[in-house]
């Protein structure tokens, strides 16, 4: 069981986490003709859309409700009922992710109560639908975000058919906010390797995995998992939850649904890959295709051959809490030390890894655990660049956001090729770090020149 230490400072100095706005908007940019609408002020959601932007290379469709000092004392609903109008009339969505954040919450605006006014006023627009996220910047990070926008889209679309005819070859995904375009892309693969169609939602690996389309623009999200789609999970013959946080929207799908579930903390190392191959078969009934077994292989004549780079070395990993701790497994298994762990927000996730403790806080009480000296390979996001620099660790760039390094959100590390693919990324930074470290010299050595 690892410690979890909470923070004392009144501020964050050097910030970790991106907020949950940002990951409830994530969740709703893999859903296919959907338009996001952050309720909040202008510069929040600029902000917002440029950490996207750099992130994935790609125009982001993200619109905002422009709340100003006016509005957030008079009361904003007026123009959340506008804002959701116009968006309808000018783009005509499927989807609307209304999502508050910290400004709105401290107004206090009542969403529930002004998606019921949307309606009454509008009933032209009843075709679309718009699922409400409660969001403060305030609180939680990316990850819970994410979660909160999940089970939204979940409680607004799904209907409870318990009755409904199961397809046999038909599978849901929750897939949490862990997991790249590159991941899910993977995912795909795996499943449908056993003749099964898997509904992904959200489906990022859909709509931000960078591809250019007939159009050259649209003004909706292009890609991502169909609202069609979502609507039918309740056929499903069983879903796959991917994630710790996604718990409370795994618990609504089955409420809703009845469709039973299996649940992975993660994808990323061999007895992961294991277990959910395991499930594809049981559920599929077909036996695990032999280009699963070449791979299987692959990836453990890799870690065999990596061993020695990974043995004995000093690891320190910040991010989200689904995140640290994957990474924290990953190298653990792989024979490395684990000797600081940074997560954004608490999580039920973080309280059984094997490692000694987990600080809750920021990229300062990060840089503070991985002094110089002290570590070899740093984890984290792009901010974590100038850790680096500082420390003299090597960096392997994973989270949110990464900026500094093109196609990082296509790299896969789930099941036995992105396994595979992380153990030769990290081992080589390993080596390159070691053979940059001085030479040690005896104090007692006289040179031959001398």
């Amino acid at each position: 069981m690892a410690q979890i230490l909470t923070p004392t400072k009144a501020l964050a100095v050097n910030p970790l986490k991106a907020s949950q706005p940002i990951g409830a908007s994530l969740a709703f940019l893999g859903l296919a003709d959907c338009m996001p609408l952050e309720h909040g002020a202008r510069g929040c959601t600029s902000f917002n859309k440029l950490f996207f932007m750099r992130h994935f290379n790609e125009p982001i469709p993200l619109q905002t409700t422009a709340m100003d000092q006016t509005t957030a004392v008079l009361g904003a609903d007026d123009s959340v009922v506008e804002a959701l109008a116009t968006i309808c009339r000018r783009n005509q969505p499927k989807i609307i992710g209304l999502v508050t954040t910290g400004l709105s919450e401290m107004q206090g605006a009542d969403v529930p109560r002004t998606i019921h006014e949307f309606r009454r006023k509008y009933p032209d627009f009843g075709s679309v639908a718009v699922a409400p996220v409660s969001a403060s910047d305030t609180l939680g990070c990316l990850e819970t975000g994410f979660a909160a926008a999940v089970e939204s889209i979940i409680r607004t679309l799904v209907t409870r058919r318990p009755e409904a005819r199961r397809n046999p070859r038909q599978v849901n995904v929750l897939a949490g906010a862990l997991l790249t375009p590159g991941d899910l892309e993977e995912l795909r693969d795996w499943i449908e390797a056993f003749g099964l169609r898997p509904i992904i939602a959200p489906d990022i690996g859909a709509s931000l995995d960078g591809h250019l389309i007939e159009a050259g623009y649209s003004t909706l999200t292009y890609g991502g998992a169909l609202r069609a789609e979502i609507e039918s999970m309740g056929e499903s013959i069983a879903t796959f939850v991917i994630g710790r946080s996604l718990c409370g929207a795994a618990d609504a799908l089955k409420e809703i649904t009845g469709v039973s579930d299996w649940r992975f903390d993660q994808l990323t190392g061999l007895a992961e890959s294991d277990a959910l191959t395991q499930a594809l078969v049981d559920i599929s009934g077909r036996c695990a295709p032999a280009r699963l077994a070449r791979y299987r292989e692959q990836l453990t004549d890799a870690m065999v051959d990596c061993q020695f780079q990974f043995g004995g070395a000093k690891i320190g990993v910040a991010g989200d809490a689904d995140v640290v701790a994957a990474m924290a497994d990953f190298f653990t298994g792989m024979g490395a030390h684990v000797v600081a762990a940074v997560a954004s927000a608490n999580s039920t996730r973080l309280d059984a890894l094997g490692i000694e403790q987990v600080v809750i806080g920021d990229l300062e009480d990060f840089e503070s655990l991985v002094r110089e000296g002290s570590v070899d390979l740093i984890v984290t996001n792009s901010h974590g660049a100038e850790i680096s620099r500082r420390t003299g660790a090597a960096l392997l760039r994973a989270g949110f956001p990464i900026y500094d390094a093109y196609g990082a959100h296509t790299d896969a590390w789930i099941g036995y090729r992105g396994t595979r693919r992380l153990i030769f990324t990290a081992a080589n930074l390993l080596a390159n770090h070691y053979q940059e470290l001085q030479p040690y010299v005896s104090r007692y050595r006289v040179d031959a020149a001398e």
